[in-house]
């Protein structure tokens, strides 16, 4: 009876939070589940950019830092977020990558800022970032793990696993399954929400949407060895990726203007 008395608990305080929990993706207008307030989404954000910027050569080349301040504003300007504190920062690091925490901190890789051909490529990286910023997709996957670490609590009392070794098999099992048929699939929806969401963004900073199909292409080119399984990826195929961008150039094409 504890067990599923727990389970009953579990399922209730999940649909009381999923109630109270219900937010809108800018511009795609889908309902995302997030239990995390913006005062706490900017907090967590602020202090994982401060741990980046301890842990990395952050660059003070001009060659760089100009050209990544100059798009991001302008990408920060068309989103139209004033209540973030957007900062963009150059990582001395040569790998083709980039990434943004919660609150609007997006950090660029000098290496992805020599890959870019122009400031339009560029700003298809960056308004990717600033895509998954508005679109709090962070704290949506966190919000989603916490869910899924309640429910494997659930079910485990459900099921009464009283022994360690059991409870441990059924957690490795539980978070495997997880992992492959919820975290990581979301995760992929995620990145290509922000792909169409950074088309518009893009756009809408005076940057020609249709670059980004050269950029994503060179992009599949310049990856070194084979790819995981579409299913152990947290990203999209970049067959699938591209198609999804090529489909989506029309929609922000609507809000482009030189």
């Amino acid at each position: 009876m504890k067990g599923k008395a727990l389970a009953k608990i579990c399922l209730v305080l999940a649909l009381v939070l999923g109630l109270s929990a219900c937010a809108t993706v800018p511009y795609t207008g889908r309902t995302q589940f997030v239990l995390m307030n913006p005062q706490q989404e900017l907090s967590l954000g602020q202090q994982a950019a401060q741990q980046v910027r301890q842990e990395s050569r952050v660059s003070t080349d001009p060659r760089y830092t100009n050209q990544v301040q100059r798009v991001g504003q302008r990408i920060a300007m068309a989103a139209n977020q004033h209540d973030y504190p957007w900062s963009f920062t150059t990582i001395e690091d040569e790998s083709l990558n980039a990434f943004a925490l919660p609150g609007g901190k997006v950090f660029v890789n000098t290496g992805m800022v020599d890959f870019a051909s122009s400031d339009a490529q560029l700003a298809t990286v960056i308004a990717h970032e600033v895509a998954h910023v508005i679109a709090r997709h962070g704290a949506e996957r966190m919000s989603r793990v916490l869910v899924a670490q309640v429910g494997g609590a659930a079910l485990a009392g459900a099921f009464n696993i009283q022994t360690p070794a059991g409870r441990q098999a059924f957690e490795t099992a539980y978070g495997l399954a997880t992992n492959v048929g919820v975290i990581l699939p979301h995760s992929r929806s995620q990145e290509l929400e922000a792909d169409r969401i950074g088309l518009i963004l893009m756009a809408k900073a005076g940057y020609n949407p249709s670059e980004a199909i050269d950029f994503w292409s060179r992009m599949m080119r310049a990856k070194d060895g084979p790819a995981p399984p579409p299913f152990l990826s947290t990203h999209p195929a970049d067959e699938e990726r591209l198609r999804a961008i090529r489909s989506l150039i029309p929609e922000a094409m609507r809000h482009y203007s030189p």
